[in-house]
């Protein structure tokens, strides 16, 4: 089996191989290692490995490896869909978070974020595959939400962020991603960042202008849910 240091060195390898083929520096592009599911050892080898970057779907679980992990520097990314109740914590305990659709949920996010720490980095989840069963605003109701989440105090509007309709289509994979790309431009709200692309596409999506690709089996193995 694989390390996941020898992971990690094979998706940097696949990062700067898709940024070179599209003409971009692959400092453009961050590796979001997500770790959902996965024990903090694992998180602690990757982070020996070099990573620091590290995307959690499921509050509870990320707090207790928060609290398992604090001797490290560690850059916590909340990547899942968010219920109400759940903003303290996320505002409390995140650097980033990815997954916001909509303004009640920045507006909790800016009120809660605790005034000694810098802005939260937020991205606004778009559903590009108008998939009934994805989180995300729609296409049409972005411009009016990132207008006013950009006016927020606390909170910093990054970009977007997409989980289109998986696809092995590579032609169908760069248009969504290009979706989300242009979707962003004509925001005209000098954004700086695309969160698209997972260990399947991440090629596509760089190509596309993703500045975070958010890898979870690529570098940790397969998924159990069994305890989730």
């Amino acid at each position: 089996m694989s390390t996941i240091a020898e992971n990690i060195a094979k998706v940097g390898a696949r990062i700067r191989e898709a940024a070179q083929a599209s003409g971009r520096d692959s400092s453009q592009v961050g590796l979001l290692a997500v770790s959902k599911t996965k024990p903090a050892a694992a998180i602690r080898e990757a982070h020996a490995a070099g990573l620091c970057d590290f995307g959690e779907n499921y509050l509870q679980e990320a707090l207790e490896k928060q609290a398992e992990l604090s001797d490290l520097p560690l850059v916590w990314h909340f990547i899942g869909p968010i219920q109400s109740n759940k903003t303290r914590p996320i505002a409390e305990h995140f650097a980033w978070v990815h997954s916001v659709d909509r303004l009640k949920i920045a507006q909790r996010l800016s009120e809660q974020r605790p005034a000694g720490l810098p802005p939260l980095n937020i991205c606004l989840q778009v559903n590009v595959s108008l998939e009934p069963s994805k989180s995300g605003c729609l296409p049409e109701e972005l411009p009016a939400l990132a207008q006013a989440v950009a006016q927020l105090p606390n909170i910093r509007l990054r970009g977007l962020m997409a989980i289109p309709e998986p696809t092995e289509d590579v032609a169908r994979q760069h248009a969504a991603f290009a979706q989300l790309r242009q979707l962003r431009d004509d925001l005209n709200l000098g954004l700086d960042s695309l969160s698209m692309g997972m260990s399947d596409d991440l090629e596509a999506a760089i190509g596309e202008g993703a500045t975070w690709v958010r890898i979870g089996s690529a570098l940790f193995g397969a998924r159990s849910y069994a305890n989730t």
